[in-house]
């Protein structure tokens, strides 16, 4: 304890140093290490640059929240951090699948499961909304894409005439701010006569006031320049000793749900929102509470909170939503992932974070390895802790235990150390437990969202989907709109368990499952057949290198055919989500 306190009367500045002469000392300087740091001398005085022989050292420091308006809480970065490259595999639309480890090869030994779930982006472009472009220079990719000609398709951007763009440029200062795309785009208007442009830093105005709702369609950065994605794959392949040739198996191997919160503004009628802390865990039954009411805090992007529903995208998916509910939780179960989620907007009704600690996360993340991230492993540590029922004013209980778990100060001394020179001082306790900035905030968001998870499993009984829930959900689905599922709650070990894997792998709605995927796969392959055969035999006369090809095919249908009529075939789907026999009734 002693030695502790010695530690936080350190000074914030000496850690940084203390930190920068450990990540570059030498062990050939012995104890002359003074000798290769100095600083300059200004009108007289020691200047403030730290140098390392000639070469001056320079901190980067990470922006996590603000206090007040426009206040930053900006945090020294570790002297060798290097921020990951990130390749985004997911947006509106994407497919997933999952797939039993028998038919996955080369997985390394850090990373083992029965089944693993692989994830692939369905979209060519990205409907961005770019926040910070507002601020000139800052967003350099939206720049840059926004400067692209006769290719954009934007909106809510304010058209900019010819002459209202001479106007800034007199301003050089703030023009010079622009990334050089942009300053280009606008420069390009000189030459021309009439017609508008658009400008990052310019939302269209609504009553007067800039939209905080622009939008663009970006390209998929993987796509539009894949030599990176192709470097890291790459890197996967020979660290795998992959041969050249076979797939490199990217699985899914953590799930990080986002969460966007809001404080009360009681004048707009918006309710509290803001009660999770940055990182949260949940287990399957709270999770997927969460999953079918998918509520969301106020956005630029919408008019108010509210429920958006379980999975919500309607336009891109016909399928009732609690088919999508039912494969979603068999994945999870299979898959093994752990429900953790960050927060945005808001934690508490003071902490304002936009997508910062959205952004953090996954740098935090992908510097832990499986093992130190295991929720069990956490729990026990005490990196993580439960979050505890509440009383309403009126006396009321108030099931504040639906939040899960929720990251420690342990957690971040010792985790967020891998990014952050002094980690201890990026959350304090009003962030880490909201319920401290305002009781009565809190208390008011979780009872909005028991409101919510009510509301909205009511509609499963209503429309009479109830039915075809598979029975984890049908019990979830019960308690959150009745209280209780054949007198019990989501804490009795009964429902728990059939959210197991063991649970769920020896049930009949889960054989169900298999059963129906097998029988629309002699469907399918039967239909391959059929439809092969009759092109043939009406082939005469056509290319003989088309026909030869289309024999191959056929060979392979008449293979998977018999492949998937076979007793096997129902062993081989074991530990795949199967397909739902409600979409065949």
């Amino acid at each position: 304890a002693e030695y502790n306190e010695w530690l936080k009367s350190i000074p914030n500045h000496i850690y940084a140093l203390v930190f920068i002469i450990k990540r570059f000392y030498e062990p050939e300087w012995g104890d002359d290490w003074e000798e290769h740091f100095s600083v300059d001398q200004v009108n007289g005085h020691s200047g403030h640059e730290l140098k390392l022989d000639a070469r001056t050292l320079v901190g980067t420091y990470l922006r996590v929240g603000f206090t007040g308006r426009n206040t930053w809480r900006l945090f020294k970065v570790r002297q060798d951090f290097i921020a990951a490259f990130k390749v985004q595999t997911e947006d509106d639309i994407s497919v997933s699948t999952v797939a039993p480890a028998r038919a996955v090869e080369f997985m390394p030994d850090y990373y083992k499961a029965d089944n693993y779930k692989f994830v692939i982006n369905c979209e060519y472009r990205l409907f961005q909304r770019p926040d910070d472009a507002i601020h000139r220079g800052l967003d350099k990719q939206a720049e840059a894409d926004l400067a692209r000609r006769d290719v954009n398709f934007v909106s809510n951007y304010e058209p900019i005439s010819r002459d209202e763009v001479l106007e800034m440029r007199q301003k050089v200062v703030d023009f010079d701010a622009f990334t050089k795309p942009m300053q280009d785009l606008l420069d390009s208007v000189e030459e021309r006569e009439g017609g508008y442009i658009v400008c990052s830093d310019n939302p269209r105005r609504v009553g007067g006031v800039p939209s905080k709702n622009p939008r663009y369609l970006q390209d998929r950065p993987d796509m539009a320049d894949p030599f990176d994605k192709y470097v890291a794959e790459m890197g996967v392949r020979l660290f795998r000793a992959i041969p050249a040739g076979r797939a490199v198996p990217l699985p899914v191997t953590a799930q990080l749900s986002g969460r966007r919160n809001n404080p009360p503004d009681k004048e707009k009628g918006i309710r509290s929102l803001a009660v999770y802390g940055p990182i949260h865990y949940q287990e399957l039954p709270e999770l997927f509470m969460d999953y079918i009411c998918s509520l969301t805090g106020k956005s630029p992007s919408t008019t108010g909170a509210g429920s958006e529903g379980a999975l919500t995208k309607g336009p891109f998916n016909a399928l009732r939503t609690i088919a999508d509910l039912n494969a979603a939780l068999v994945s999870m179960v299979l898959t093994g992932l752990d429900g953790f989620s960050t927060a945005a907007g808001h934690v508490g009704p003071n902490f304002q974070v936009d997508h910062d600690i959205s952004l953090l996360v996954p740098e935090i993340w992908c510097r832990i390895s499986p093992e130190e991230r295991n929720p069990k492993r956490l729990i026990e540590k005490g990196y993580l802790e439960p979050v505890q029922d509440m009383n309403a004013p009126n006396g009321d209980v108030v099931p504040a235990r639906r939040l899960g778990y929720r990251i420690t100060k342990r957690f971040v001394r010792n985790y967020f150390g891998r990014v952050f020179d002094n980690p201890s001082s990026v959350f304090e306790e009003a962030i880490l437990k909201p319920e401290t900035q305002s009781e009565e905030a809190f208390v008011e968001g979780v009872q909005h969202i028991m409101e919510a998870y009510e509301r909205e499993a009511q509609v499963y009984f209503d429309d009479g989907s109830i039915n075809d829930a598979c029975p984890p959900l049908r019990a979830l689905l019960s308690i959150m709109a009745h209280g209780t599922f054949e007198g019990k709650d989501e804490r009795d070990p009964a429902i728990r368990e059939m959210f197991t894997k063991e649970s769920v792998l020896s049930s009949d709605w889960y054989q169900a499952r298999l059963q129906t995927k097998q029988q629309q796969d002699v469907k399918l392959w039967t239909r391959h057949v059929a439809a092969l055969e009759e092109y043939l035999n009406r082939s005469e006369g056509r290319n003989e290198r088309l026909v030869a090809e289309l024999n191959r095919r056929l060979e392979v249908a008449r293979f998977e055919l018999q492949l998937a009529q076979s007793p096997e075939y129902l062993k081989e789907l074991q530990g795949t989500i199967g397909t739902d026999p409600s979409l065949y009734s």
